[in-house]
């Protein structure tokens, strides 16, 4: 059960969520920071920052141009972390429930958002044209009103009253639609692949492939590394237990795979590769001008 003043926060939350990606840019409109401000209110930091982690990693290579909306991972992180911690919910299973959905409908309260904002730039222009400044400085403070509207009610209609059906839902699929919870859980575990196929499909990944591969690679690297130190530090601990020195520690990096040797290898022949064929084109550009010098 949600309490009362965990929706009033998580709601303050959302409508200010959506006026930092206007303005100060604090990174409190980003859907990590929208799972850890839920997580801490509902009482579970790690779901939130599971659920917020996840959503992030979703939306990675979406952005908007000029006046386009956009999906509100925010306000979706926030619904599926607070429904997660009070129904039990797997945090994948609300992610492909709640909070992916809540973010694609939530574009069409962005665009009622921004319709309903056109009332408070027309009162500004009228300001402009009495050179009323202190009204503009008003009418253009409550501008925000509306964006902050567009997040907060449909959070707290959500939080207020929609407990129950998602209780329903969630009972539904841990059993007789056990199968479809499944799907759901496996759904939203893989989205975050989505997000970055998205981001590869901009970046100019043929151009700097070895840079991708090394990336990769090196990201392999310091997850066997951190991990294995950690067995390390353990091992000295034993030996400080024990007081002797049967337990010496082997093997730092035993858990490097030959996948991430050949990786790396592979990146590095490119890069090679690259600079070999940019050696002669640089070469015949350098001989063509010593040869009109001598002309």
């Amino acid at each position: 059960m949600i309490q009362w003043w965990q929706i009033l926060l998580l709601t303050l939350y959302a409508a200010y969520q959506i006026l930092d990606e206007l303005g100060p840019y604090t990174s409190a409109g980003q859907a990590v920071f929208a799972g850890l401000i839920a997580g801490l209110v509902m009482g579970d930091l790690k779901t939130g920052l599971h659920i917020g982690g996840m959503m992030q990693l979703t939306v990675l290579g979406v952005g908007t141009f000029g006046g386009a909306s956009r999906i509100d991972a925010n306000s979706g992180t926030v619904l599926a972390t607070a429904f997660a911690v009070s129904q039990g919910m797997d945090p994948e299973q609300a992610i492909g429930l709640i909070a992916v959905p809540v973010a694609a409908l939530m574009v069409y309260t962005d665009i009622l958002g921004r319709f309903a904002n056109t009332f408070w730039g027309h009162r500004c222009d009228a300001d402009v044209e009495k050179m009323d400044w202190s009204a503009y400085n008003r009418h253009y403070l409550l501008g925000g009103l509306s964006w902050s509207l567009s997040r907060a009610l449909p959070v707290f209609l959500a939080l207020a009253f929609g407990g129950e059906l998602v209780a329903s839902i969630t009972s539904a699929l841990n059993g007789d639609l056990a199968w479809i919870g499944r799907g759901l859980t496996v759904a939203g575990g893989a989205l975050p692949a989505v997000g970055f196929a998205i981001l590869l499909r901009y970046l100019p990944v043929k151009k700097h492939t070895a840079f991708l591969l090394l990336g990769f690679a090196i990201t392999a690297l310091f997850g066997t590394a951190f991990a294995n130190i950690g067995t390390l530090g353990g091992d000295v601990a034993a030996l400080g237990i024990a007081a002797g020195l049967e337990g010496v520690p082997s093997g730092m990096y035993n858990s490097l795979s030959m996948l991430t040797i050949a990786v790396i290898g592979l990146a590095v022949s490119i890069l090679y590769y690259n600079n070999n064929q940019a050696r002669p084109a640089v070469a015949a550009t350098a001989q063509d001008g010593d040869d009109d010098d001598e002309l």
